[in-house]
């Protein structure tokens, strides 16, 4: 017997307790007969002012994030999305994968995690040099940088927005962000990347993609398909970029 609304699948979706764009973006992707269901890791929503504070914070988040896996396979998801991003790059691509190894082993299904899903969507667009975008601290976009060198792609450029909180994240504007994508744009540019999961990007990278014919990628888009490509779902869904919509 399967489940009357998830009969294709029950998606746990993990995400910081800060975090307003994760659910309302994931909800937007969602395919009929897949539910999402999300557990809080908790946190605070600490004042960054230096590298270190914002090293702290993440930790905290790492800290916290088994007990939101536990919490939400009581209503045994077949497949887990982490909508938490920086941790997941940390250690670069061996970081990565003990991380994801350390999740998967405590829920028992297998999950998508921001990094790894990034570099596959890199590579289905055949990418080789990139630039991204972050809200974090320089610190943490060293270890992003780190990742996608590690996974294959030649780093340009990169912006740390340097948000002070958690939840200052969601409040950055369009407008901010256009200039940014303008900023990392170039010739020797195959692919604009997005990090940091709250950070509202999936229609503007939508929008700059359709507009720069070229792949820019959103965190929150590239790690739902992956879960549902992961998965086997091959459903293609529009309005929200190439990647879901073609790949």
């Amino acid at each position: 017997m399967t489940d009357v609304l998830g009969w294709r699948a029950l998606f746990g979706v993990v995400a910081p307790s800060t975090n307003t764009v994760v659910q309302p973006d994931m909800e937007r992707m969602r395919p009929d007969g897949v539910t999402n269901h999300v557990s809080r890791i908790w946190v605070e929503d600490p004042y960054a002012l230096t590298n270190e504070d914002f090293i702290a914070g993440t930790t905290a988040i790492a800290q916290n994030t088994l007990d939101a896996v536990r919490s939400v396979m009581t209503c045994k998801p077949d497949y887990l999305v982490l909508g938490m991003s920086a941790v997941t790059f940390y250690g670069g691509v061996d970081g990565a994968r003990a991380w994801k190894a350390q999740v998967q082993e405590v829920a028992g299904v297998g999950a998508s995690i921001g990094a790894e899903s990034v570099a596959a969507a890199l590579h289905a667009y055949g990418a080789k040099s990139v630039s991204f975008v972050s809200p974090y601290y320089p610190v943490a976009n060293a270890e992003v940088r780190r990742f996608l060198e590690e996974s294959g792609f030649a780093v340009k450029r990169d912006v740390p927005l340097q948000c002070r909180r958690w939840t200052d994240i969601a409040k950055v504007t369009p407008d901010r962000l256009d200039a940014v994508i303008d900023h990392l744009d170039g010739d020797d540019v195959d692919a604009i990347v997005q990090v940091g999961t709250n950070l509202s990007m999936v229609d503007i990278a939508a929008r700059h993609e359709a507009r720069l014919g070229k792949p820019v990628i959103a965190i929150n888009t590239a790690t739902y398909w992956h879960a549902l490509r992961s998965f086997g779902i091959k459903d293609r869904i529009s309005g929200m970029g190439r990647l879901l919509a073609e790949f």
